[in-house]
């Protein structure tokens, strides 16, 4: 089994383990309210985020490499800062849309480079250079994130033919492009600073790509 060590906001590895468990007891008690209060919007909106914070405990299992607190931590809070908006930060605060889009961004990103690095790194015949890569980064999440809010758009369609809260906010065309700017400070931020994190996600992804010609 492979291991990553990284940490985040120079917490230790427990006590990034242990803002996992605390952000993900708050998920649940969330989807247990939307349960109790028959909200189904909300109750999507806490389950598929709760549910990506078992991401590492996937990745573990499947392909046998243990994520690092930092990592975790990172995944969860993105998945908690949704899940939490639902219930009313989105459109308390201004700034918690930006938020929460830089921080998904900037894991988006993190899978991008994952990528394209295990692509590189996998074969003699491809060599990737690093202005290509940024590039590759950016494009990436702002490819992720139209396609998001193409999704946001058809749940507020599907809310007006069936009635009802969508389950995904849509804010109009200004949020639209905040959410884009957002998405590509995030990709931007990780392609300069944050690829580290992810070397271990690209480990996994370079060895199926092995494995993958191994068999073929």
């Amino acid at each position: 089994m492979t291991t990553d060590d990284d940490t985040v906001l120079g917490l230790s590895e427990r006590r990034c383990w242990q803002a996992v468990r605390l952000l993900q007891g708050a998920l649940v008690l969330l989807a247990g309210y939307a349960v109790l209060t028959a909200n189904a919007g909300l109750a999507v909106n806490a389950a598929i985020p709760l549910a990506l914070t078992f991401t590492p405990a996937l990745v573990r299992r499947e392909f046998g490499h243990e994520i690092g607190g930092g990592l975790a931590l990172w995944i969860t809070t993105a998945a908690f800062l949704h899940g939490a908006g639902a219930i009313g930060p989105y459109t308390w605060f201004g700034w918690y849309d930006q938020l929460a889009h830089t921080v998904s961004a900037s894991l988006v990103a993190g899978v991008g480079y994952a990528v394209v690095d295990a692509i590189d790194r996998s074969s003699a015949a491809v060599e990737f250079p690093s202005e290509f890569r940024f590039v590759f980064i950016v494009v990436f999440v702002l490819a992720f994130g139209v396609a998001w809010e193409i999704l946001e758009f058809a749940s507020g369609g599907l809310s007006i033919l069936i009635g009802g809260e969508p389950i995904l906010a849509q804010f109009g065309a200004d949020d639209i492009a905040l959410d884009l700017l957002f998405n590509a400070v995030g990709a931007v931020l990780v392609a300069l600073w944050g690829t580290g994190y992810f070397d271990g996600v690209a480990s996994v992804i370079r060895g199926r790509l092995d494995g993958s010609r191994g068999t073929s």
